[in-house]
């Protein structure tokens, strides 16, 4: 089954220092009907202008995700992580028992377009943990590119949760053919282009698709597509 979420449909908001889009029940955004999907939690595609950001905030029990599309994002912890990153950089935070972070554009005349995602964690209270990981754009070119895994390597960061997340880009007409165990959940988030799914369901920018029952499935971009796919448990 493919269940359609357009643009349209998510929460959007502008508070004059960061603007954006919420996929999923957030902060004032209660939609009884559209909590969760699976693990996950919190799809949030955000800009924060420049020299803004969130103040200290707590977490707990929560694996947090952010993607970089473009600008800088600063984070800072009770960890003691300082870490800039701009696109090709991931963020990883295992809130476990409880962290406190910032998240802030430190540039001066540049916004900062960022995916945040959270995800319910495979295991509770746990020690917190800090990771960065950096991937090379030129390889999201005509593939679907894991940058976040259940376990780590050179280009993948580790998350707490039995799931991956990729991004990858296709011209005009390109088509993947995604294959996954039988049993599990497809998220599908487009950032840019044109893309069909599945011969059916077409998807324009800030569009998702939450999937399941389907273990093959085929993407074929209409016009040049930035895409994020997230394999769920």
């Amino acid at each position: 089954m493919i269940q359609l979420y357009t643009a349209d449909s998510a929460h959007r908001f502008d508070h004059g220092w960061l603007k954006g889009s919420h996929v999923f029940s957030f902060g004032d955004f209660y939609d009884p009907d559209n909590t969760a999907f699976g693990p996950m939690r919190v799809c949030n595609d955000d800009t924060i202008f420049p020299g803004r950001g969130f103040g200290a905030h707590p977490h707990s029990d929560m694996e947090i995700v952010s993607i970089v599309l473009s600008g800088r994002l600063r984070h800072e912890d009770n960890l003691g992580n300082v870490v800039e990153t701009t696109f090709g950089g991931i963020q990883r935070m295992s809130a476990g028992t409880g962290a406190i972070h910032t998240e802030h554009n430190p540039s001066e005349d540049e916004p900062v377009r960022l995916l945040q995602l959270w995800f319910m964690p495979r295991t509770r209270g746990t020690a917190p943990s800090y990771a960065t990981g950096r991937f090379d754009p030129a390889k999201l070119n005509g593939k679907l590119l894991p940058i976040v895994a259940a376990e780590s390597s050179e280009e993948v960061v580790d998350i707490g949760q039995d799931m991956t997340i990729y991004l990858g880009r296709l011209d005009v007409s390109q088509e993947l053919v995604f294959k996954q165990e039988a049993g599990r959940r497809i998220f599908i988030y487009l950032v840019e282009g044109v893309l069909e799914v599945d011969g059916n369901t077409v998807l324009h920018p800030g569009d998702s698709v939450r999937i399941t029952e389907i273990s093959e499935l085929k993407l074929v971009a209409s016009e040049a597509a930035h895409v994020m796919l997230i394999d769920l448990p």
